[in-house]
């Protein structure tokens, strides 16, 4: 993140603190275009996989309704859509920039959010 920082490939901010940071709904939207310049998943070979799999990444779209919430999640070049209610989405308090994990079991996709230090 640094030397991306210092390269000028993603912008810096100063927190409440004074330390510098990276905005999060910036990385959000950096990760995404890696992700997008890396090519299909499909051009990479799979060396390993299990039966359930979670998957560390950014959010970074969430479209709620009244009932129901999309949300999107980038984990690498892994691009991941959930839907779940408005009401889980609103309780995760998912917004693009936060970190999230997709929860992955056949084809379902839930959303958890990680533990902070």
């Amino acid at each position: 993140m640094r030397r991306w920082a210092e390269a000028g490939r993603i912008g810096k901010i100063t927190d409440d603190s004074g330390r510098l940071a990276v905005d999060g709904a910036a990385l959000a939207r950096f990760a995404q275009e890696r992700a997008e310049s890396a090519g299909a998943p499909g051009d990479r070979v799979v060396t390993a996989q299990s039966l359930r799999n979670r998957f560390a990444g950014l959010v970074t779209r969430v479209v709620r309704d009244t009932v129901m919430a999309q949300v999107e999640i980038q984990a690498g070049p892994h691009r991941f859509v959930s839907l779940l209610s408005r009401e889980a989405a609103d309780e995760l308090g998912l917004e693009p920039g936060m970190l999230a994990i997709a929860a992955v079991k056949s084809t379902n996709v839930s959303v958890e959010i990680p533990r902070t230090r």
